[in-house]
């Protein structure tokens, strides 16, 4: 991009208008990382919490070298449920396996069921086999979406342990827990996976049955 324009984008971030500065934060997705860096971190804590969150989401995905302690900082401290939660989802883009603890301790100890929502889902794409314990932990959460993420999780990470626990909601009521369940198999091998995902191919949502199908194609395949 030309100096012009990303002097046009920087000067848009400093605009009296939060729409201005939205605007400049989306035109910066294509610019490269070490670019944008600096100038998504000149809105991270603005006013407009729609900026904010807006600016720490383009973080997980314009990171340099600062990035990752900055979101650690923010999962950690920040008073904004929102914002902790979307950093806790912007260190799961990094992919950074330093990130496992903050992530491990932002699930037990934060109070806020969407921050812990966003904790087990980045787990899954650390794809870390030490997360076991605590994705084990969440699908007993009374939220539906942490359940869900939970066992979407598992499925990424795949931990074959787990097999069992994820079982238990072959016949869940939310139909979202069994599409989840039969989208995870797919990358859960073992003797139970093959009948578990047969089970599930007669489910009576469409989407459900269609997820088992696809993920015993994709068992197929893989052997």
């Amino acid at each position: 991009m030309a100096a012009l324009d990303l002097e046009h984008i920087s000067t848009q971030l400093e605009s009296e208008s939060s729409k201005d500065r939205m605007l400049a934060l989306a035109m910066l997705r294509d610019v490269d990382a070490q670019t944008a860096a600096p100038l998504v971190r000149k809105v991270m804590y603005d006013p407009n919490l729609q900026v904010r969150s807006m600016a720490v989401f383009a973080m997980g995905i314009k990171p340099d070298e600062e990035t990752f302690d900055i979101l650690v900082k923010l999962v950690e401290t920040d008073p904004d449920y929102g914002i902790r939660a979307d950093a806790a989802g912007a260190l799961g883009y990094l992919e950074d396996p330093r990130a496992f603890e903050t992530l491990v301790h932002a699930f037990y100890e934060d109070t806020d069921w969407l921050v812990r929502f966003s904790a087990a889902v980045s787990l899954g794409n650390l794809k870390d086999p030490r997360a076991h314990d605590v994705l084990v932990e969440a699908l007993r959460s009374e939220e539906v979406v942490i359940q869900q993420a939970a066992i979407a999780a598992i499925g990424e990470v795949g931990d074959t342990q787990a097999v069992d626990q994820i079982l238990e909601f072959a016949q869940a009521e939310d139909w979202l827990i069994r599409q989840r369940l039969a989208e995870a198999l797919a990358n859960l091998p073992s003797p139970k996976t093959e009948s578990a995902l047969r089970f599930l191919e007669k489910d009576p949502h469409p989407q459900v049955a269609e997820a088992a199908r696809i993920s015993l194609q994709r068992l197929s395949d893989r052997a």
